[in-house]
């Protein structure tokens, strides 16, 4: 059955196998979190659970997502998420979500932003070649060639330029659960997930399984 879940990136650490090696494991804390509303095919059409994550102060939050959380007598939160599952049996509204949701050695998609980076170039952001660096030359870390000139006389789409790098919605793709602490109700996951210490990821059953 598929699972998801949000939770919130702790950091990095590493852990031990019983053979001494080194683990290195991104930990993520995913509770409280909670199941504000349950959609059904009959009711909307499709199969699908909204959880809530984060605290949040009552001033903070916007009259119309006040009057949602209100409708289904849920608290309020900072992120409210929509997960499309294929059985939503399991869960029911106000339902506390923890790391229990899941097994060690589950495979997991885990979706968040990444970090920005602010306004590269062309090798920073693709990892382009630079021309070469002696005087006489007048091509260093440009972008290089814009195509051809009569024809069709215009930058192609997916030219890579310079351009905004980072702050975009990343999912890392099938990593595994290396551990589970359910007192603390955190998810130790193999390897790097995208965004900062302290972001809010979404951990949801990897597709590839």
């Amino acid at each position: 059955m598929k699972k998801a879940i949000l939770g919130k990136k702790i950091g990095m650490t590493q852990i031990f196998t019983e053979d001494g090696l080194a683990i290195p494991v991104t930990v993520v804390q995913v509770a409280p979190c909670t199941v504000v509303q349950k959609k059904t095919v009959e009711t909307d059409g499709y199969d699908a659970v909204q959880l809530s994550f984060g605290e949040i102060k009552e001033k903070n939050v916007t009259k119309p997502v006040k009057g949602h959380y209100d409708k289904y007598g849920a608290a309020y939160k900072r992120v409210l998420k929509e997960f499309r599952l294929d059985d939503v049996s399991s869960y029911e509204p106000g339902q506390e979500l923890g790391a229990d949701l899941f097994e060690a050695g589950e495979h997991v998609d885990v979706s968040g932003k990444s970090k920005g980076k602010g306004y590269a170039g062309a090798i920073k952001r693709h990892g382009q070649h630079r021309g070469p660096m002696a005087h006489g030359s007048k091509y260093h870390r440009s972008a290089g060639s814009m195509g051809s000139s009569a024809t069709p006389s215009r930058v192609l789409k997916g030219k890579k330029l310079p351009g905004q790098m980072g702050n975009k919605n990343v999912t890392a793709l099938n990593l595994e659960i290396v551990q589970i602490d359910t007192e603390d109700n955190l998810l130790l996951i193999k390897g790097a997930v995208p965004g900062s210490r302290g972001s809010v990821v979404a951990v949801k059953s990897s597709v590839k399984a």
